[in-house]
């Protein structure tokens, strides 16, 4: 027990007398340390002032230099270097000030030399500006003046003497701090002794703690090989990198990828060497960014050491270095070449699909879109970014038809669907299209999206309707001629016993009963002789018309007769062309569009004539199935009146048909009119809007014969341009 006591009274004794020499050794060497950082100090103080008064010294000198030569020569390269020397000349004054701020005496002569220097740039200013504007003879008296030469030896005379006088400073810090150096080497000998005493005392505790460290580092090694096979067991490109951007670490994979058999091919060797070059500029700007404590990710493409090229992606992140502070780079690779390839082939499917005609768009089963061809840009008018994401049902149909649910439930039974369908562009406008569906689905075999390939067949359809409404007129009027001709072999006899027994009858009663049998008998002679013209066609002599008097007639009717709550507006051209007609007919075209015109505005509104020369091409020939390649001459009438719908509008040429109340109208006038335009060639357009109003626009073919040109002379100056 005493043993134990008399041993631990020991370690005590041994541990307050090792902590009293370490308290004094620091003490000694802490005092003989601060002198010596002191003196230190003040000789670096010393050292910075003679360094920059010789550097302040050689920058003056080189812009004197610079300056003479710009005077000499007059050359923007001298001008530019003395700016240079200019600006650093100054730039060192200001550092001169700042290493002496704190030193009274040296401040002194400090304030001394500023000024001067300070002088002597403005005075070389002065000289470059006198050259500038004068030229050099009106500065080089001044270069030669005593007065130049003196304000520059004294700034030279007082840089040498603050050299000088600084040298001989650093000289004396210089020789005590080799005395506080000696003195503290004496120092440290003697602390030196007493701390071996102390290592000989503290050896047991050390020995105990290095075998506890080698335990510690088998530890380490140990949990190092467990995180190394960890690291190579993963599928991705582990790499730690450098600052100076050399490769300090790679996991098994990243030896894969680059096709090595072993690191050390790689280890203390540039990262970029394998990297393609024109990704290089773009990786090291990331390793730099990485290194300043940043994260980033760069796409980038390698080359292997057996050639083989690899698009890689990079997650960069900083890992600290705790001995410095700094980042080094540790980067996750992962090879995206596949995904690469990818992208390609569907950045030219969809090149190959934008240059389709098609309208080509995909849905997904909730109807959103998800892709949108510049076909479909073409056909509906909305642009591709703002289409994607939004529902189809709702941009593209006024509502869900029967047709469409079908289409959709057929199409996610069977898996496609053909048919057509009406649909709305950008604009609002109604257009038909020959759709075909497919249904795509995932790897599971469940639906994912519908891809629709859309054809425009508006114009189609549009001539279609007008072969068969041609069609069923042609039919139409083929009966009505076969009935008219029956009816008029009925009616004649009527008329000649009604004449007869007017001869017979001769009293007033008879007479009058008579005369309205006959009057009944002609109108419907009259009737029938319309129906036969829309049958038939009317012939008549034809001559050179001119439209331009037979409209300005026209319009003196509507003035005249028209109720005044009824506007006319004309605008006839005095050049149009002319045509080859029967005047009578083409009038009766005109007054009974007009009429039809009255009728459909009783409450007034504004009547619209006019008539312009155009030329219709092969495509607008395409449109209507009864144009033709040629001069033409158009004439509009328009109304604001009440308007047609699309049923009205499809049987407004059918005789007999009428909108109008019994007793107003026979339902022949357009009909008659109709087979008179065809009989002169020509054809008409019909658009007509509920409550907007109606537009008749009838196209004459202009006459191109060569009566045309045994006009008159006032005609033919008319007719020059057709």
């Amino acid at each position: 027990m005493s043993k134990k006591w008399y041993r631990v009274q020991k370690l005590k004794a041994i541990f307050i007398l090792a902590l009293a020499v370490i308290l004094t050794n620091a003490v000694v060497s802490y005092s003989n340390t601060v002198k010596l950082i002191s003196n230190q100090e003040w000789v670096t103080s010393s050292y910075k002032v003679v360094t920059q008064l010789e550097i302040l010294q050689s920058t003056l000198k080189d812009t004197e230099t610079a300056q003479r030569n710009y005077l000499i020569t007059a050359d923007a390269n001298d001008l530019q270097t003395y700016l240079a020397a200019y600006q650093e000349t100054n730039s060192n004054i200001q550092i001169l000030s700042n290493l002496t701020a704190q030193n009274h005496q040296k401040r002194q002569w400090i304030s001394l030399l500023e000024p001067k220097i300070s002088n002597r740039l403005n005075i070389l200013q002065q000289e470059i500006s006198l050259r500038q504007d004068q030229g050099f003879e009106a500065v080089r008296q001044q270069i030669l003046s005593d007065k130049d030469r003196q304000s520059s030896k004294e700034i030279q005379q007082l840089i040498h003497d603050s050299l000088e006088v600084e040298q001989n400073l650093l000289q004396q810090g210089m020789q005590q701090s080799q005395a506080s150096s000696q003195k503290a080497i004496v120092t440290f000998f003697i602390a030196a002794v007493v701390d071996l005493v102390l290592v000989v005392l503290l050896y047991d505790l050390l020995w105990r703690y290095i075998k506890q460290l080698q335990q510690t580092e088998l530890a380490l090694r140990q949990s190092e090989n467990r995180l190394r096979a960890m690291i190579d067991a993963e599928p991705e490109c582990i790499q730690l990198i450098a600052r100076d951007g050399t490769l300090l670490e790679i996991n098994a994979y990243g030896l894969a990828i680059m096709e090595v058999e072993s690191a050390d091919v790689l280890i203390g060797k540039p990262i970029d060497a394998v990297i393609v070059p024109e990704y290089r500029a773009a990786f090291a700007n990331l390793h730099k960014s990485v290194c300043q404590g940043n994260k980033g990710t760069l796409e980038f493409e390698i080359v292997g050491f057996k050639g083989t090229r690899r698009y890689m992606e990079t997650h960069a992140v900083p890992l600290r270095n705790e001995s410095d502070g700094t980042f080094i780079h540790l980067a996750l690779m992962r090879d995206i070449t596949q995904q690469k390839q990818a992208e390609q082939k569907i950045r030219e499917q969809g090149f190959l699909l934008d240059v389709s005609s098609d309208a080509i768009l995909v849905r997904n089963i909730h109807n959103q879109i998800l892709f949108w061809n510049q076909g479909a840009e073409r056909l509906y008018g909305w642009k591709t970014e703002e289409i994607v994401g939004k529902n189809v049902l709702q941009l593209l149909y006024k509502d869900i038809s029967p047709q469409l649910e079908d289409a959709y439930l057929r199409v996610m039974n069977k898996g496609e669907w053909r048919g057509e369908l009406h649909q709305l562009t950008r604009e609002g406008k109604v257009i038909i299209v020959e759709s075909r569906w497919i249904l795509i689905r995932d790897d599971n075999g469940q639906p994912k999206s519908i891809l629709s390939v859309n054809t425009e067949i508006t114009q189609q359809k549009q001539l279609e309707a007008q072969l068969l409404r041609s069609q069923r007129l042609e039919s139409i009027g083929t009966i009505a001629g076969g009935i008219v001709h029956d009816l008029n072999n009925i009616l004649s006899p009527i008329l000649m016993s009604v004449q007869l027994l007017q001869k017979k009858l001769p009293d007033s009663q008879s007479q009058e009963i008579l005369q309205t049998l006959e009057n009944n008998v002609k109108r419907g002679a009259n009737l029938l002789k319309q129906v036969l013209s829309f049958a038939r066609g009317i012939e008549g002599k034809q001559t050179i018309v001119q439209i331009q008097p037979l409209m300005a007639e026209i319009e003196q009717i509507i003035t005249q007769t028209f109720p005044k709550s009824i506007i006319c507006q004309a605008d006839i051209p005095k050049n149009l062309w002319y045509v080859r007609g029967d005047a009578t007919q083409l009038h009766q075209v005109l007054i009974n569009l007009v009429v039809n015109a009255r009728d459909a505005m009783p409450n007034g509104g504004i009547l619209r004539i006019a008539a312009e020369n155009l030329v219709i091409g092969e495509h607008s020939a395409q449109i209507n199935i009864d144009a033709k390649v040629g001069s033409y001459i158009a004439i509009v009438v328009t109304d604001t009146g009440m308007g047609m719908s699309a049923e009205v509008q499809q049987r407004i040429f059918e005789p007999f048909f009428t909108t109008k109340e019994v007793g107003k109208g026979t339902g022949l006038g357009l009909s008659t009119a109709l087979g008179i335009i065809k009989n002169h060639g020509g054809f008409v357009n019909v658009y007509s809007q509920v409550s907007r109003g109606t537009q008749f626009t009838v196209y004459l073919p202009a006459s191109t014969s060569r009566e045309t040109h045994l006009l008159s002379p006032e005609l033919e100056s008319v007719t020059g341009d057709g």
